[in-house]
């Protein structure tokens, strides 16, 4: 197609068709206009725009009604032409603005949108879109100058009811954009005319009139129905803080006199201009701030994050602009950017934290003293209402409402001391913290959670516990562990931006008013001192002068002396007699523990002085939290110290480490992280270098207290924890600790035996880990010596199992002839006279290791025997609790000595009277804990006990086991959570190691055999089934024969027959009989027992050297 680019060409093809659609209006023949314009080029169209838009405005002005399809093309038409010329004539720019306008307007009522298709009004719109982007250069502001104000207001109107009435969205979208564009804040690609210093402040002042209808319409429009769309939304939002920033810009309002002169305009046109005086300033802020309000509610809540975003966006362009005009408003915007700070759209997130840290750069709030007050206002109506918000709101609004009372103080910064420096504002700060951390106490596990066993850990723990985690806490307000963070955070930047002395004076008063706030006030402590050293807080805003290391060592002195204070150290965290008793000079209530090792989870009651109230599960775990709080802040304290901690190990260590022998399994482990968080500041490489540098204090201070024992009762247990953390260089530190504490036992062996106890049990635990199991294989010569004794022992009635079967049959001829040849007369060889005489150097052996009595025994197997020598005494204690513990003891003693058989069995003859009376006349718990030394001393000790088990206990265990067969086998599932069947299951799986270890006679194991067979039923519980069959396994190795017929005699599976008639046939009991309960278990032994021997046979075979019969059958010529 051709292209006509001058004008002369182009006016000749476009003269006809401009004529015709003058003379008439059709839609076809501006249709015709249209396509004649694509064959002109730009140029040769602008220099004929006017007289082409002539024909097309004319069509527009021509009264009477108009068909809207007409109107619709005019209007694309107009559009077409506007979108590659430019408007360079003020008129032509005004006229066209008011033409496009009137096709929107209704012929009744001018400020309301005709009913027109929607198509029509979409594509006026942007026609007039495109018009204000057609116009060049300063023609534009013409649009803008007083004597157009009623046009403007007419095109504003229009838009507005378009963008609040239309159900479309793209209408609303459109009008919404034409308004931005209206108001000189078009975003779109196409280059604009920036607007100087004068020129804006004359729009503020001509849109200053269309604030109120603009502000409400868009309002209306922002909160409107949700069905509308989030675009529509979004672009309301940015309509609505672009036309507030234009007309309050503190800038420009801070440019406008008093006296300024108005325009020289018609009277009429002079009362819709605005002065944007003080007074119209602050009356329109009024107005603004509901509508803000209302938009706040709204938008922060909205389900689509691009709202959310743009919202964030609004505030950030109020708090740039208009901080100062609109500073009522300024309150309800940060609250609302605060709690969108942990949005769940992380665009939205980084945005805020974005605005924040640009608000704190600008010094806005710091730098304007009203806004200031409005924060702080808002702050303590805030924290007035914390403690009912927290108790009605989920966890979702918690969290919502902490990030708003954290954001707040972020914003204060260094004004915060406005509200601390207030002693009612501090008040009702500080009690609103202290409500909302309140733990839940009520918790029973808290209390049930303990070290029932003494050698349950002797290393290091197994996680250290991190910087400001601590043990989780449970509380009574909230569970999520987000909103415990945010509390910290708060507690944190107080302390980083508040006066740390008054701050820790009065929560530290508060920690003394009353034990309800001791514990939450210790939290908010230990956070104030970590904020206040400028670790692990996030803040905005930079404090001028940071608190020096020097006050923060007298400020933590001060706390730790409160902390390790008795009254607040020595606190009652179980029911136990003996403890009670310890603590009585401490005046303060007491409560009792749950019993170490009790088999029921019950309270088991105890005396108590009348003055001491009885004390309650609740009591106890309020204790035990307190004093875990307060270890925690020990390590917050070291933490926050460095090595400048060093200086204060001398007055925290030793407590520290009393804490970390308590009973308490929840204390104890706290305890053991603030070691390992003390190790990291001071530079330690482990909980055990700590120990080993600072023991010749720590020793110092046991050996002083185990003096005072009624005054200082926890003495042991620092002595406990460090052998617990500790390795065997500290035993020559503490061995003189170990003989003072064995004097304290001896002298207060009545009422303070089980605290003693527990150290020793620890000693001796600590004494097997470091010099049994982990040195075993530095004393080689030493498992030789076992292995040497135990081989000895075996060699008697086991030879059937350890020799072969070829070679037994050999060896049996071969001694037979021997023999034989002796009866006859016939000498041996003088070979064989040599083996005999050089048999007897056996002896030396024996002298060498009766020798080895005699010298003096290392130092940790000493200690053992002298532990030892103390606890047999005790195993007739009348407490149950201290019997159990002595049984432990004695279980390590006997593992340490057993490298010394000529101290270990005298030690084993004096304790084994008093071991049999707990074995066969004790509580079920003793009994159980009795036969597990039991086996150990089997174990150890061998033949030595062979005499005494089978006369003493074996009869009793037998017995037992049979009278208890019928209860477990009629017994449901719950059965096996009971003590019996502990009992017997215990005494079922040690019984046949015992029978192995000590090589019973035949007597014996058929008294073992009759009463295990019972339990070899398949009426009887699984596991007491595979114990049973684990002693007849033992039993195979001792006299296999002898197993194998008795079994037999229950269930022979297989015929024998006799390889010779003259042989008599085989009989026994089991043959041909029907299949009972006991068919199962029988069956699987003698099958085990045939894949022994045969396992056994082959590998003869293999190891046998090769047969010579020629010897053989010389020595029978």
């Amino acid at each position: 197609m051709a292209v006509f680019d001058t004008p002369q060409e182009a006016f000749r093809i476009l003269r006809p068709v401009c004529v015709q659609l003058t003379k008439v209006q059709t839609t076809e023949n501006v249709e015709c206009l249209q396509a004649q314009l694509q064959t002109v080029s730009d140029s040769a169209l602008q220099e004929l725009q006017e007289y082409i838009l002539f024909p097309l405005r004319f069509t527009l002005k021509t009264p009477g009604p108009k068909r809207e399809r007409l109107v619709q093309s005019v209007v694309q038409c107009i559009t077409s032409i506007l979108s590659t010329t430019c408007v360079k004539k003020q008129d032509l720019l005004q006229e066209l603005f008011s033409e496009l306008c009137l096709c929107l307007s209704s012929p009744s009522g001018l400020q309301s949108p005709a009913p027109l298709s929607e198509e029509l009004k979409l594509t006026v719109i942007q026609a007039l879109q495109v018009l204000m982007h057609s116009a060049y250069g300063d023609i534009i502001l013409t649009l803008y100058q007083p004597s157009t104000l009623p046009h403007l207001g007419f095109a504003v109107s229009l838009l507005l009811a378009l963008a609040e009435q239309e159900k479309a969205k793209q209408i609303k979208l459109a009008a919404l954009k034409c308004l931005q564009v209206l108001i000189l804040q078009c975003d779109c690609q196409e280059h604009h005319r920036l607007l100087d210093t004068v020129e804006t402040r004359q729009c503020g002042n001509l849109f200053a009139s269309f604030l109120p209808g603009i502000s409400t319409a868009l309002s209306r429009v922002i909160t409107g129905d949700i069905k509308q769309g989030h675009r529509v939304t979004v672009s309301a939002i940015r309509l609505f803080y672009q036309t507030v920033c234009l007309v309050m810009a503190d800038e420009q309002l801070a440019t406008i006199t008093q006296d300024e002169e108005k325009p020289s305009v018609e009277q009429r046109v002079s009362e819709l201009v605005v002065h944007r005086g003080p007074d119209w300033v602050k009356s329109t802020a009024d107005k603004l701030s509901l509508l803000i309000h209302k938009i706040v509610e709204f938008t922060s809540l909205h389900p689509h994050w691009k709202v959310r975003m743009e919202f964030v966006e609004l505030v950030h362009q109020f708090m740039l602009k208009c901080s100062q005009s609109l500073v009522e408003s300024v309150g309800h915007l940060l609250k609302a950017l605060v709690g969108l700070v942990n949005d769940e759209s992380s665009e939205v997130q980084s945005k805020c934290h974005e605005i924040l840290r640009s608000i704190a750069e600008l010094r806005t709030v710091v730098e304007n003293r009203a806004l200031a007050d409005i924060l702080s206002e808002n702050l303590l109506s805030l924290a007035t209402a914390l403690p009912r918000l927290m108790n009605s709101q989920d966890d979702q609004g918690k969290f919502s409402t902490l990030s708003l009372l954290l954001g707040s103080l972020k914003l204060l910064g260094p004004k915060v001391n406005i509200v601390l420096n207030s002693a009612a504002h501090l008040q009702r700060l500080s009690k609103a913290l202290i409500q909302v951390l309140e733990l839940d106490v009520a918790d029973v596990k808290t209390v049930r959670e303990r070290l029932w066993d003494s050698e349950d850990s002797l290393g290091e723990p197994s996680g250290s516990l991190q910087h400001g985690k601590g043990q989780k806490k449970y509380f009574r307000f909230f569970f999520d562990e987000q909103i415990f963070l945010l509390i910290q955070q708060i507690c944190r930047v107080l302390g980083y931006y508040g006066n740390l002395y008054l701050l820790v004076d009065h929560f530290m008063g508060l920690y003394n008013e009353s034990v309800v706030y001791r514990k939450q006030a210790a939290m908010v402590l230990n956070e104030l001192i970590t904020g206040a050293a400028g670790l692990g807080v996030d803040v905005l805003h930079k404090r001028e002068t940071a608190v020096s290391t020097e006050d923060l060592k007298g400020t933590i002195t001060s706390i730790l002396e409160e902390y390790t204070d008795q009254a607040n150290w020595y606190l009652t965290t179980s029911i136990d007699t003996e403890g009670t008793s310890d603590e009585l000079t401490v005046k303060h209530s007491r409560v009792r523990a749950i019993p170490r090792g009790a088999h029921s989870s019950s309270l088991i009651s105890s005396s108590s002085p009348s003055s001491d109230p009885s004390p309650t599960i609740r009591s106890m775990n309020s204790n035990i939290w307190q004093i875990c709080i307060q270890l925690e802040g020990v390590g917050c304290f070291a933490y926050v110290l460095g090595k400048e901690f060093h200086l204060l190990l001398a007055s925290v260590l030793y407590p520290v480490l009393e804490k970390a022998g308590d009973s308490s399994l929840l204390i104890s482990q706290t305890a053991t992280g603030t070691m390992v968080d003390i190790c990291h500041a001071c530079g330690y490489d482990s909980v055990q270098n700590l120990i080993n540098a600072n023991s010749d204090y720590l020793v110092n201070g046991i050996s002083l207290n185990l003096r005072r024992v009624a005054h200082q009762p926890h003495a042991s247990r620092v002595l406990e924890a460090m052998l617990r953390h500790s390795d065997a260089s500290l035993l020559p530190l503490v061995e003189d600790v170990i003989r003072d504490v064995l004097s304290a036992l001896d002298q207060f062996y009545d009422d303070r035996a089980s605290s003693f106890l527990g150290v020793l049990s620890t000693l001796v635990a600590a004494l097997v880990q470091w010099f049994i199991v982990g040195k075993g294989k530095e004393h080689p010569q030493e498992q030789n010596l076992e292995q040497q004794s135990s081989t000895s022992s075996q060699k008697q009635g086991e030879g059937s199992v350890i020799i072969p079967m070829v070679q037994e049959m050999e060896q049996f001829f071969l001694d037979y002839i021997k023999q034989s040849q002796i009866a006859e007369g016939n000498l041996p060889a003088m070979e064989e006279e040599e083996e005999e005489v050089q048999a007897p150097p056996a002896e030396p052996e024996m002298n060498d290791s009766g020798a080895e009595g005699e010298t003096p025994l290392p130092a940790h197997a000493q200690i053992a025997k002298d532990v030892m020598e103390r606890c047999i005494h005790l195993l007739s204690d009348k407490s149950l609790r201290v019997r159990l513990k002595v049984l432990d003891v004695l279980e390590f003693c006997v593992i340490v000595l057993h490298l010394h058989e000529n101290h270990l069995l005298p030690m084993a003859h004096c304790v084994w009277p008093a071991l049999v009376t707990r074995l066969i006349n004790d509580d079920p718990l003793a009994v159980l804990r009795a036969f597990k030394v039991l086996c150990t001393l089997a174990e150890k000790c061998g033949d030595f006990l062979k005499r005494r088990f089978s006369k003493d206990i074996l009869p009793k265990l037998a017995g037992s086991l049979v009278a208890q067969a019928p209860v477990s086998a009629r017994a449901g599932p719950v059965y096996s959570h009971t003590l019996a069947f502990k009992l017997q299951l215990a005494v079922l799986q040690g019984l046949g190691l015992l029978c192995e270890k000590l090589d019973l006679g035949e007597s014996d194991l058929n008294k073992v055999a009759d009463a295990c067979l019972i339990y070899l039923s398949a009426k009887q519980p699984v596991k007491l089934q595979e114990a049973a069959r684990s002693v007849f396994l033992h039993l195979m190795c001792v006299d296999p024969d002898a197993t194998w017929l008795f079994l037999n005699e229950i269930c022979c599976p297989l015929p024998y027959e006799p390889p010779h008639p003259s042989l008599q046939p085989v009989k026994l009991g089991g043959m041909g009989r029907q299949r009972t309960e006991f068919t199962d278990n029988v069956l699987s032994l003698l099958g085990e027992l045939q894949r022994q021997e045969t396992a056994t046979f082959q590998a003869g075979l293999q190891e046998a050297p090769e047969p010579q019969p020629p010897s053989l059958t010389e020595a029978l010529g």
